[in-house]
């Protein structure tokens, strides 16, 4: 099956506008995105590397269901967040992950 990226953009879009709403947020921060494994025994250890070498800092959850790929200092919108985002998700995919959400780090 194929990942359906036009929805989780929209998803995005929502959530940074619903996001907005509630909280002012600031014009640089720090991204935390979560990718949850299809599978038991995915694996954790080469989605982790490989998102590492796409630039991002990584960590595997201490129950091992989710691997987040955190980016360094980046802008704020949700276009960029976005923009980030489908890069974090194009690889974790590959290794049995899906996208579940994100979330900005102070």
């Amino acid at each position: 099956m194929t990942h359906d990226y036009k929805a989780q953009e929209a998803e995005t879009i929502e959530t940074f506008a619903e996001i907005s709403k509630i909280d002012s947020l600031p014009k640089q921060a720090v991204v935390n995105f979560l990718f949850l494994a299809e599978e038991v025994d995915a694996p954790f250890e080469a989605a982790a590397a490989a998102l590492t070498a796409a630039g991002f800092v990584t960590h595997i959850d201490v129950e091992g269901e989710t691997v987040e790929a955190r980016t360094g200092e980046m802008e704020i919108s949700a276009a960029a967040i976005w923009g980030v985002e489908r890069k974090a998700t194009e690889v974790a995919l590959k290794f049995g992950f899906d996208p579940d959400g994100w979330e900005l780090v102070e």
